[in-house]
């Protein structure tokens, strides 16, 4: 009998580790086990389904079961893994259908489990009519859920990326759509300037923001759902619907209990070959930790983008060959109804938090040439070290074609370049695409003038 891998988790993480593996040793046995109904689908794209923006479920899915088996992959779906004895080298599995269990042989284990969405411990959590939104089955129970016309009113807890995604595929749908965070600006991981243009677009597609107050419980009435959401400060917003858009921690049980170790953050600890401390045991994607290029601090990320990643790596090094993850730098876009978002590096909190002294610019641009049809406000920020002037994060608020803008000044970051050398980068230019000077150059225009000014201060 040839060596075996077995994989916890048939999403991102675990279908690219399993592909990448078979792949390079195509005599490798491979068992893979997911305890949804489907596989390596993208759950980011869960909200366009629900709002209808996408139609068709099977779009989202991008290898099913059927796939990985021609690939040689001995896929168990609705089989969940339920516990890891490391000593025996065992996976103890059973079937969610049909109710049988049993033990799979491991030489080597990648846990891939992913995350869980954020459940506060306050009264009527549990209730029926209250739904997280993490998996493709969440997504499947949430639009079976809208379909049955009874819906009207839905409040969302949380203001993130999620919570906001949500609450706009809701209102498309025509509900009316509350949305309740303790912040005083939704998505947290911007900063507040950032975040009150974000609430002023959500606020004009008709959903109302309930911030700085957070839930308090859930009313629950006599046929067991939910109907309202109550606020920290007593504040009762009636819900036919409770959509929960807290984030999500990293899905460690199974890790905890078997003495798979984990990180300072809650993520499983790995190494930048994404191998744990257990000989044999990998691990990769929204479980895991990563360190933080410019922070130094390790972090859990959950992106679709890094779980692939971070997979394929996995993947290649079971396989026999050699790769390694680099680390993350905080990148992130969103579009939130007619206005786009995004992120990369740190923001000001954070960089504070990591110990940086720094200088914040903001410019007001548009997205094209100004006399160009179509031409639509952008805000560009930049946060650059003191003396050194290294950029150290950047966001980006605005309309239509404005957040991709964003990667340019990720690989700025990933490459620890300076506003300086920023503002002569040789971009692109034609008015129906950015004015003479793009809003990235401006940007790092103002930026550099604030490191220049703050070191004749000194």
């Amino acid at each position: 009998m040839g060596k075996r891998l077995v994989v916890i988790g048939g999403d991102a993480a675990g279908g690219s580790a399993a592909s990448q593996a078979k792949k390079r040793q195509p005599d490798l046995d491979v068992v893979m086990f997911e305890r949804g109904r489907a596989t390596s689908y993208s759950a980011c794209g869960i909200p366009y389904w629900i709002s209808g923006a996408v139609e068709d479920e099977a779009a989202l899915i991008a290898r099913t079961p059927d796939q990985h088996r021609a690939a040689g992959i001995d896929v168990r779906m609705r089989t969940e893994a339920v516990g890891i004895d490391l000593d025996r080298r065992v996976v103890h599995w059973r079937d969610l259908d049909g109710g049988g269990e049993g033990d799979e042989p491991f030489d080597d284990l990648v846990y891939a489990t992913g995350s869980v969405p954020m459940r506060p411990p306050v009264p009527g959590i549990d209730a029926e009519g209250v739904y997280g939104v993490q998996v493709l089955d969440d997504g499947v129970a949430l639009r079976e859920e809208l379909a049955r016309g009874s819906v009207r009113r839905v409040v969302v807890v949380g203001g993130g990326y999620i919570g906001l995604e949500i609450a706009e595929a809701c209102r498309v749908r025509g509900l009316d759509v509350t949305v309740v965070d303790r912040s005083s600006t939704p998505v947290g991981t911007f900063d507040p300037d950032v975040g009150e243009l974000i609430a002023e677009a959500v606020r004009r597609e008709g959903v109302e923001m309930v911030l700085s107050d957070g839930v308090a419980a859930i009313d629950v009435g006599p046929d067991g759902r939910a109907r309202a959401v109550v606020t920290g400060s007593g504040r009762e917003l009636p819900a036919d619907l409770v959509v929960l858009g807290l984030g999500v921690r990293p899905n460690v049980r199974l890790a905890q209990e078997s003495g798979i170790p984990l990180g300072t953050s809650g993520g499983v600890a790995v190494d930048a070959r994404m191998r744990t401390r257990i000989d044999g045991v990998w691990a990769a994607g929204d479980c895991v930790e990563s360190r933080h290029r410019l922070s130094g601090q390790r972090v859990v990320v959950a992106l679709g983008t890094h779980a692939n990643k971070q997979g394929r790596v996995a993947g290649l090094n079971i396989g026999g060959g050699y790769a390694t993850f680099p680390g993350v730098i905080g990148t992130a876009i969103t579009k939130v109804c007619d206005t786009e978002a995004a992120r990369t590096g740190l923001s000001s909190a954070e960089a504070d938090a990591a110990g940086y002294s720094f200088v914040k610019a903001a410019v007001d641009s548009t997205t094209r040439a100004g006399y160009f049809p179509g031409a639509a406000p952008i805000r560009v920020t930049m946060i650059a070290e003191r003396r050194s002037g290294r950029l150290l994060g950047a966001q980006i608020v605005g309309r239509e074609d404005a957040a991709k803008r964003i990667d340019a000044l990720a690989i700025c970051i990933w490459n620890e370049m300076t506003v300086d050398e920023i503002l002569s980068l040789d971009l692109s230019y034609a008015p129906p695409f950015s004015p003479v000077w793009d809003p990235v150059l401006i940007a790092a225009r103002k930026a550099f003038e604030a490191v220049e000014d703050d070191v004749r201060q000194l």
